[in-house]
């Protein structure tokens, strides 16, 4: 009976393996159907520790926003049976978010904003908290978005007016008190959440509505504009240059704001992919490293459609001032280097001899392409044992 049970179990975690993709295949859906039949009848201790052994948890961000976006195009992407599975949450924002990869149980990953681990030492929240995170990678820029009258033409015709920044536990309060502070402006800021603010901006109880996410953000697309509103300049002032990057928007991006052939001028922060600073011994640490060769090796996949546009961004190997990355994906990217380098040599070598006609299919070259890998390795070791002085 044990091994019935077993039997079924090892069917079920293989039948739910194929079910997981995201690419079409010829699986019968009514065997899927059947295989999750058998987890409830047959589940076990061991399907627990299957389904939680690779299973990584990401933070995202608020419904409508970039970040949850990004979290549905990974595991779109990226899961793949019990090998991998990426399982976004609907956060609350960056502050929030920065708050769950430390405390929270469960959660492996989050998508924050580049300035709010400052803001929050700045603040005095929290002490060398940066010593707390790593990061898988930099993202892409989120650009900040004011709607406002228009006769209000840039950020200083806001000094004492009503402006909502969201919650106060997003990102969006953090980049627009930290512009104003660096500004020397003050406005009554109110934290509302953005669909009730632009409710309130319309009726007239509200002077402006930021909002900082990656373009097109949803809510601003959404935005219905009777033609009273536009999106106002930010400018690139000196005081913004050290943590901040010149943006533009466009009728592209914003045709309800923006007329066709003009642009607005504004800042963006970058987003970031980050962890909690895990040791390398741990299993937590283990699932990032998971994480991070699956998501790297099939990175180029996200450049293109149906992902979402900001991907094309997104640069792997772009440094982050003041950040330390994940070790493991410091590794990737420079193994991934060396192996570029290292296949660019065998493809010149199989060039320039006939071994390469020898070759006649992919898993042939990619065969004798391991041999060289160990080849190259042994000769540079030998090299260095020659070069290491006698003591």
């Amino acid at each position: 009976m044990r091994r019935l049970i077993g039997a079924a179990v090892a069917a079920v975690l293989i039948a739910c393996g194929f079910a997981a993709h995201a690419e079409e295949s010829e699986f019968d859906p009514a065997k899927v159907s059947d295989s999750l039949k058998a987890i409830f009848q047959f589940g076990s201790v061991q399907t627990k520790q299957a389904l939680n052994a690779n299973t990584v948890t990401l933070i995202t961000g608020t419904i409508g926003g970039t970040y949850v976006q990004f979290g549905a195009d990974l595991a779109s992407l990226l899961d793949d049976g019990n090998s991998l599975r990426v399982l976004p949450i609907v956060g609350r924002g960056s502050v929030q978010s920065v708050a769950d990869i430390l405390f929270l149980q469960g959660v492996d990953l989050g998508v924050v904003r580049a300035d709010t681990l400052d803001y929050l030492e700045r603040k005095g929240f929290a002490k060398d908290i940066k010593k707390q995170f790593t990061y898988v990678t930099k993202l892409y820029n989120e650009e900040m978005q004011v709607i406002a009258p228009r006769a209000v033409r840039n950020l200083r015709d806001l000094e004492g007016r009503r402006v909502s920044v969201d919650l106060p536990n997003g990102g969006t309060f953090v980049t627009a008190l930290t512009v104003f502070e660096r500004l020397g402006l003050r406005a009554n800021f109110l934290y509302i959440e953005q669909r009730i603010a632009m409710e309130k901006l319309k009726r007239g109880e509200l002077d402006a509505v930021i909002v900082v996410g990656g373009k097109p953000y949803k809510s601003v697309s959404n935005f219905v504009n009777d033609g009273r509103f536009h999106l106002v300049n930010v400018d690139y002032d000196r005081p913004l240059q050290n943590d901040y990057l010149p943006a533009t928007l466009t009728a592209k991006d914003y045709p309800n704001l923006i007329a066709e052939g003009e642009k607005v001028d504004t800042i963006a922060v970058p987003a970031v992919l980050a962890a909690y600073n895990w040791a390398p011994n741990t299993d937590r640490y283990r699932k990032l490293a998971t994480f991070v060769d699956a998501f790297f090796t099939k990175f180029p996949a996200f450049q293109n459609p149906p992902f979402h546009p900001k991907w094309k961004e997104v640069s792997l190997s772009a440094p982050l001032a003041g950040w330390q990355r994940l070790p493991a994906a410091s590794k990737w990217l420079e193994t991934h280097a060396m192996e570029g380098a290292q296949r660019d040599r065998f493809d010149d070598f199989l060039k320039q001899s006939s071994a390469g006609k020898a070759l006649p299919t992919e898993a042939d070259r990619e065969a004798l392409f391991k041999q060289y890998q160990a080849w190259e390795a042994e000769k540079t070791g030998s090299a260095r044992a020659q070069a290491r002085p006698q003591r």
